[in-house]
């Protein structure tokens, strides 16, 4: 399950929980988001720049950890996506991706890797 929170600027935070989270917890997550409010919606329209959901981002280990130690262990991932005026938006392709609305897929992998190719097979 995927949680928005609506931080203190423009942006807003994806939370990943492996189950429910209590209204406890979710007062933490506030607190630590800098007073941020939750968004009660499963997606959110609009356009989007934030990191590729094929890549973990360092500031989202910290963030998770940082939940670990107040004592919320249910969360695998936290993400910061930043809105943009439109599909034209500019953004880093090797580290970022546009998204059209989020949703309850942003972190959702659908790709295989590609086989191994070797040299002796060409």
């Amino acid at each position: 399950m995927i949680l928005f929170f609506q931080g203190s600027g423009n942006s807003l935070i994806a939370v990943d929980s492996h189950s429910n989270l209590n209204p406890q917890d979710i007062e933490k997550l506030k607190w630590l988001f800098g007073d941020a409010r939750q968004i009660e919606q499963e997606n959110i329209d609009g356009y989007f720049v934030g990191p590729r959901k094929e890549m973990l981002t360092p500031w989202s280990t910290n963030a998770v950890e940082i939940t670990q130690n107040m004592g919320i262990n249910s969360i695998f991932r936290i993400e910061e996506y930043f809105p943009v005026s439109g599909a034209d938006a500019h953004y880093d392709p090797m580290l970022q991706h546009l998204y059209e609305g989020l949703d309850q897929t942003i972190f959702t992998i659908e790709k295989e890797p590609e086989p191994i190719v070797y040299i002796d097979d060409i």
